[in-house]
C-alpha cells in the first residue's frame, strides 16, 4: 500500500507508548504528528486536519472522548476516522466511545499488528487510492496501481501534480476543496507554494481531461475553490 502524504495524528499522553506507536506508523510510511494531551490535539487539528486520528481515552486537560466529540460535531472534521485507544475493557465503555463518534475502539494492551491493520482499514475507507483501489467518476477511471487514467476509451496523459489533484478529487467527488486544502493535500504541508499555482495546475488538468472531447468535470466554486462534479 502506498501511504505517501497520509497524515496521522497520534494523541497519547504516555511517552513510551506514543513513541513506540509513532515508530511503527512511520515504518509503514505514514507521516505522524504527535500530541500528548487533548488540548494540544485540538490545536494541531485546527492548524491542519489529519487524514486519521489515533486517540487515547484517558488524558490530562481534555479527555479523548471529548476530543472525539468535538471532531465529530464539526462539519470540516467529522469525516476524519478516529480510532479510540482505551484501557477500559467493559462493553459499556466501548459503546460510549463508538456513540461519541469513534470509528473503531481498541482495548489496551493492544497487538501492534492488529492495530496497524485497523489503521489501514480506516485509511482504505477515506483514501482508497492509497490502498491501490481503482477510482471511477462518470466516464473517468483511475487505476491507482498503474497510475493510468482513462476517459471512456481514451487514455489521459497527466503530469505528477495533475495526477495527484485528480486522485484527491476522485476520492471525494462533489466535495469542495479550497486552494489551501489542495496545497496541503497535493503539494504537502511543509512546502510553500503560492495559491495561484493551484489554478495553473487545475487548468492543465481540465485541458487534459477534455482534450479528446467531453464536458469539463471540474467545477469552480466562486470564492471557495474547486470540486469534481
Amino acid at each position: 500500500m502506498t501511504v505517501s502524504q497520509i497524515q496521522v495524528l497520534l494523541v497519547e499522553d504516555e511517552p513510551a507508548q506514543r513513541e513506540l506507536l509513532a515508530y511503527n506508523l512511520e515504518a509503514e510510511g505514514y507521516a505522524v504528528r504527535r500530541a500528548e494531551n487533548g488540548e494540544e490535539a485540538m490545536m494541531l487539528i485546527d492548524e491542519a486536519a489529519p487524514d486519521i486520528i489515533i486517540l487515547d481515552w484517558m488524558m490530562p486537560l481534555l479527555s479523548g472522548i471529548e476530543v472525539c466529540r468535538r471532531v465529530k460535531t464539526r462539519p470540516e472534521t467529522r469525516e476524519i476516522p478516529v480510532i479510540m485507544l482505551s484501557a477500559r475493557s467493559e462493553e459499556v465503555d466501548a459503546v460510549r466511545g463508538l456513540d461519541t463518534g469513534a470509528d473503531d475502539y481498541v482495548i489496551k494492551p493492544y497487538n501492534l499488528r492488529e492495530l496497524m491493520a485497523r489503521v489501514r482499514n480506516q485509511v482504505r475507507r477515506v483514501r482508497p487510492a492509497a490502498s491501490g483501489e481503482a477510482l471511477t467518476f462518470d466516464d473517468i477511471a483511475l487505476n491507482a496501481e498503474t497510475h493510468r487514467v482513462m476517459r471512456g476509451e481514451q487514455e489521459i496523459k497527466l503530469g505528477p501534480t495533475e495526477y495527484r489533484l485528480l486522485v484527491t478529487f476522485m476520492e471525494k467527488p462533489s466535495r469542495v476543496f479550497s486552494r489551501d486544502q489542495l496545497l496541503d493535500m497535493v503539494w504537502g504541508r511543509d512546502i510553500y507554494v503560492d495559491t495561484r499555482t493551484v489554478d495553473v495546475h487545475i487548468a492543465r488538468l481540465r485541458k487534459a481531461l477534455t482534450k479528446q472531447g467531453g464536458t469539463d468535470p471540474i467545477r469552480t466554486v466562486r470564492g471557495t475553490g474547486y470540486a469534481l462534479g
